[in-house]
This record gives structure tokens, sequence and C-alpha cells, in this order.
């Protein structure tokens, strides 16, 4: 489960240039538009990161004007989402420690996610059916959920000097094939699908006949991918049609995590697309302001593009992370 509510220390504070009443708190790598005189460097408070969904509860009632949402797929609450004030990003939201009593046992670094009964808001995905739901995601079989690299500084001085990649981001939703012992199956990012062509995480499965090449590799092996085009998120890509793009190749007796190379050559023997690459290298240096400068930027079709993914060349799934681009979180409304 994503670390969504920490106990997090405010590392600095700046001003915001012609703001009587509003300054600028620095938290992990992220940054909150805060009361001026709120807080102090050094002290600590409750950090909601960006997607968290509170409940409705009264210490919550300010942001209802601004964050409150309420659909089928997340019910009733408060989203967190990043939004700029006064000319500043604010990325997320921390609150004082003494609103949260229940917390006083709790220290730095703790995460209390479903102490407070946060959930993660998740975007409705689809405009069409993504299939019947036969279960839960089959015990030990990873999903995709990568950590944003702001909650997450540390791995900026594991990767330096490392042989790395970068990939494009793709703006659809995540979907699974496997096939286990010559068995295959689907799954969206937490369920197991029915078998059913229609369904929209099997679209793989029947598109790109891959039950047959699957079963003839003779392997226990699981593909994660997105799956981009009409009816899924806002088709930024402004595909004519459904397309999937894997970026995760899992052999699953191994549990090995083919490298990018090894990916892309699979992929191009059953026919299918990887990820986009954008860069790799030799030696990581990248600051964290030089990814979210690289992280923005164009899909094809000449709409913000999602962002980037991170990871180590050698050792894929030790290192990975994502970031996203803050021009098109800025445009998110819904």
């Amino acid at each position: 489960m994503r670390s969504l509510v920490t106990i997090q220390m405010v590392k600095n504070i700046t001003e915001i240039p012609e703001s009587d009443f509003l300054e600028v708190a620095h938290i992990m790598g992220w940054q909150c538009v805060v009361k001026k005189g709120e807080f102090q460097k050094g002290e600590l408070g409750v950090y909601f990161e960006v997607d968290s969904f509170l409940p409705v509860e009264p210490r919550y009632e300010f942001l209802r004007a601004s964050s409150f949402r309420s659909n089928v797929d997340n019910g009733d609450g408060f989203r967190i989402r990043t939004v700029k004030l006064r000319g500043q990003l604010s990325q997320g939201l921390i609150l004082p420690r003494s609103l949260f009593p229940e917390l006083d046992s709790f220290n730095e670094g703790n995460d209390v996610t479903e102490k407070l009964n946060v959930k993660k808001w998740y975007i409705p995905e689809t405009a069409t059916s993504g299939g019947i739901v036969i279960g839960e995601r089959p015990h030990g079989m990873p999903s995709s959920d990568e950590i944003r690299i702001q909650s997450a500084m540390d791995l900026l001085d594991k990767l330096a000097g490392k042989q790395y990649y970068v990939t494009t981001k793709m703006d659809g939703t995540s979907g699974t094939v496997y096939c286990i012992d010559g068995k295959v199956g689907c799954c969206s990012r937490n369920k197991e699908i029915k078998d059913e062509e229609g369904a929209l995480y099997w679209m793989p499965v029947y598109k790109y006949g891959l039950r047959e090449k699957l079963v003839s590799l003779g392997k226990n092996i699981l593909l994660i991918g997105e799956i981009c085009g009409p009816g899924v998120q806002k088709n930024r890509l402004r595909l004519p049609q459904l397309e999937w793009y894997v970026f995760d190749v899992i052999d699953m007796d191994s549990l090995e995590q083919y490298s990018y190379d090894k990916a892309c050559e699979l992929c191009a023997n059953l026919g299918i697309a990887a990820v986009p690459l954008e860069e790799r290298g030799d030696s990581f240096a990248y600051s964290l302001e030089a990814l979210l400068e690289k992280a923005k930027g164009k899909y094809p079709s000449g709409l913000d593009k999602e962002g980037i993914v991170v990871r180590d060349a050698n050792r894929p799934k030790s290192i990975s992370f994502k970031v996203l681009n803050n021009d098109a979180l800025l445009k998110e409304k819904d």
C-alpha cells in the first residue's frame, strides 16, 4: 500500500514575493503553500501526498470548496492534487500535528495512512467496461505503482553514477497479462478480470494473439503495460484505437525483472510495443529540478505528456521511480 500520509519535517520555509499571508513549506522533495507562521523550519507536521483522498470529517471541511469529490469509484471525500497558489506550486497538504492527537505516539517518517482512513484517489479511467471482476489480483503477482521521486529523494543518491534509462510514462490504465502453467489471464491494477473478448483488460490477448504466443514460450511469465486509446483516461495520445505498451516483463519462476533491451526483444517477437525510450546513459547525474524539467514535454499528439519513468539499467526494480509533468498535473480537473 502506498504511503499517502506520513509524519514529516519541514526542511525549509521560503517567502512568496508580495504575499503577506502565505509562504512555502518544503517537505522531502515537495513544496506546499501554507499560512505564514503556521510552521517553523524543523517542525513536524502531517503531510498528505498528492492523490490522497481524505474522508469527510470536520477538520478537513476547509477543503470542501476546492477539493470535494463524489463518484462511484471513490465515494465521498476530499482529493489532494497539485495546484498553483500565488504563482507557487503546492504539491500536497501539510497540517499541524496539533490537529491529530491520535498521532502523538508517531515519529518522523511514520506512515499514518490507515490510521487516518485516507485512501488513494483514482481518476475514473475508462468510459467503457473494463470487464467483469472475478477476484483479487493473484497472490504474489506484482502490480505497477511507481513511487514519485519527491517522496523518495534518497533514490537520486542511490542511482548516482550508475547506468540508467528513461522511458515515457504513457497516458492510460495499467493492464497485466500472465501465463502461469499454461493458463493465460488478465488483471487490472488490483483485480483479476473474466476472459471476454470485449473486456478492456483482455484487449492485449485478443488483439495481439497472445494466448497462443505466450503458451508457446513454455515459461511462467508476466507482462505489465499501459492500455491506451479511445475511452481510456483522456487519450492524450489521440490514438484511433486501443494499444498496449509494455513496461515490465517478469519471469515468475526466477522473479527476474527483464532489462529494457531484453523486454523489447521479447515484445518484438510477440508483436507488441514497449514503452518508448527517451534516454539512456552510463552515469546518472540528474537533480530533482532537472528531472522535473525533463518530465515536461508533449506526446506526438501535441498534448502534455504524463511524465517519465527512470530506472537502474542493470537492476530495473532495485531503483525505479516516476517523475510527473507538473504542467499536466495543473490541468487536471477530475
